[in-house]
């Protein structure tokens, strides 16, 4: 299990930008607004040193390309450890290590769990004992509506049956990433601005066997749940949200400064009062992302960032009122 902690909230730190600031300076931003975690999608051994004693929860992605030699080679896998978790293990805290983001369903699918076993032996062997675990998409969910209804789709379960078993067995949560904003720029006239930005003046949009929904991410959330117990995780596997956020601009539909705020800051307000299907149980959360990044597709995806790359803000967020 990761170390118990305080809850709080953590932030994506995305580096897919020409001009962004040095690691150093970006774990004093973290520090300086009270985020308390941060989730790196692939070992940069700069910014390990620059997490070194800085009581950040750290979760560390592996490279998705790396996933083919991790899974097929125990000493790629037990090099991999001792590059890049080894040697800041006793200064830098690592909360889980995650094989791989986003890749199931799909052609790298059948590799997360071998590399998630291979990866979890080098890390015993150099008696390092960090949380190995996968992050998904929403993707996965064959049926998501209504929420007691969720369920893989058949082309994920055969995946991600076995990796729910891996990790309820070892008390390893799952990653998901939850995009309200994706949803409702999809279909914007069937489902309410309100209900995806978390607003506390939302009506109860979705009612499920009684259970009332009044917005999109306990909606999400829950279905993932309801997924995992059919899959035989049962009650005790718990989610983390790995990634959410709200752009800012860009020219997608709804994307603008004004709703990426009150969906972030609507968000950080919530998200410690859990969701219907799991009350008062705090929900581990890493918002997307950081900064803009302008090496992103072009659109919306460059404009996530809370932050600009001078280190101004993009729209204020308290993250003290998480705790």
């Amino acid at each position: 299990m990761p170390p118990p902690r305080v809850q709080g909230i953590g932030v994506n730190y995305g580096m897919m930008g020409s001009n962004l600031p040095s690691p150093d300076k970006v774990v004093a931003l973290y520090k300086a607004n009270n985020i308390t975690d941060v989730r790196i999608f692939h070992p940069d051994t700069n910014v390990l040193e620059a997490l070194r004693g800085s009581g950040l929860g750290v979760v560390l992605g592996t490279l998705n390309s790396d996933l083919a030699p991790l899974a097929s080679d125990a000493s790629y896998a037990a090099s991999w450890v001792q590059s890049y978790v080894q040697p800041f293990a006793g200064a830098v805290s690592f909360r889980y290590i995650n094989a791989g983001n986003e890749v199931i369903p799909g052609e790298s699918a059948a590799l997360v769990l071998p590399a998630m076993q291979n990866l979890e032996a080098a890390l015993r062997a150099a008696g390092l004992s960090v949380p190995v675990t996968t992050a998904m998409a929403t993707s996965v969910l064959g049926t998501s509506y209504p929420p007691s209804q969720g369920a893989f789709s058949e082309a994920a379960l055969p995946t991600v049956g076995p990796i729910v078993s891996f990790l309820a067995s070892r008390g390893t949560p799952l990653l998901v990433n939850v995009y309200p904003y994706f949803a409702y720029s999809a279909e914007p006239s069937s489902v309410p601005l309100d209900y995806a930005l978390l607003s506390s003046s939302a009506a109860v949009s979705v009612t499920d066997n009684g259970v009332e929904y009044a917005n999109m991410f306990d909606a999400i959330l829950d279905a993932v749940y309801a997924a995992v117990e059919k899959a035989g995780g049962g009650e005790s596997l718990e989610l983390v949200v790995s990634e959410t956020g709200w752009p800012s601009g860009g020219g997608g539909y709804g994307a603008s400064v004004e709703n990426a705020a009150a969906y972030i800051n609507n968000l950080v307000r919530h998200v410690g009062r859990g969701t219907p299907r799991r009350p008062g149980k705090a929900v581990e959360t890493y918002i997307f992302a950081m900064f803009n990044e302008n090496q992103k597709p072009e659109g919306v995806e460059q404009y996530f960032g809370m932050f600009q790359p001078d280190m101004s803000q993009v729209y204020p967020v308290d993250f003290s009122a998480s705790s």
